[in-house]
């Protein structure tokens, strides 16, 4: 059994201030640390991630925010301020996804850098944020999974059910380790480790969100599954792709 903690960290003026968004933003300056270190083996300066995080970091958290509404949109119709009420919680992790690679996209093209090479580099920091954020889940007592009696199991109003908060983020720092594994010692081409990852992740989190009590649907279909199985489809055959290429090339 895990115990229940405050959501709130501290309060300042009267102002509460979440141990959600502190986990978040943990997470995001240790994945900023951890892009400023992969950008010297690329030759990219430390500045040019800075400038990239600021224009990405608010992306993801509107992209995060319209994909939840989209999908819950029940929950804002007869009060729709309420779209705009972020400390009530409703990011979607995905949505987040999609918002800062198009914002990067878009970024790369105006700096003249090569997006798979970025996208490369921030890959295994988008690992590492988001096992780090997950915790903030816990703390909220919120993403978990189905009714269960394993040890483990996360008790809330005296039922236990699976952390599935937990899951995700002990497979995320693994794919994090991985990918920062294969970007230092294995990579032969741009858009190998961002491939990695789409594959990785895209595998966890369908797993993970099988589980899950609270995931958004499309009629019977959980909508993060559906993206998930397009994220590792699409991974492998990018990889595949950039793979040949090499081969190709160096033949």
């Amino acid at each position: 059994m895990v115990p229940k903690l405050d959501k709130v960290a501290f309060s300042i003026f009267g102002i509460d201030v979440m141990w959600y968004g502190i986990l978040i933003g943990l997470g995001f300056l240790l994945g900023l640390f951890v892009a400023t270190k992969n950008a010297k083996k690329e030759n990219i300066s430390e500045d040019t991630i800075l400038d990239l995080m600021i224009i990405a970091l608010p992306s993801s958290i509107i992209g995060a925010r319209i994909y939840y509404v989209i999908f819950s949109l029940d929950e804002y119709i007869n009060d729709p301020i309420q779209i705009f009420n972020l400390r009530q919680g409703g990011l979607a992790i995905y949505g987040g996804l999609i918002a800062a690679f198009i914002a990067g996209y878009f970024f790369c093209k105006k700096k003249n850098i090569k997006f798979l090479k970025m996208a490369d580099i921030v890959a295994p920091a988008i690992a590492l944020g988001q096992g780090i954020g997950r915790w903030g889940n816990f703390i909220n007592q919120e993403a978990f999974g189905s009714p269960t009696n394993l040890p483990w199991g996360v008790l809330i109003d005296g039922q236990k059910y699976h952390p599935t908060f937990l899951y995700e983020s002990l497979g995320d720092f693994a794919i994090f380790a991985f990918l920062m594994y294969f970007f230092h010692k294995r990579k032969k081409v741009d858009g190998q480790v961002i491939s990695l990852y789409m594959i990785l992740y895209g595998i966890l989190r369908f797993l993970v969100e099988g589980l899950r009590m609270d995931s958004l649907y499309i009629g019977s279909l959980r909508v993060s599954q559906i993206v998930s199985l397009i994220l590792v489809i699409s991974g492998m055959i990018l990889f595949i792709k950039f793979k040949k290429n090499y081969e190709n090339n160096k033949a």
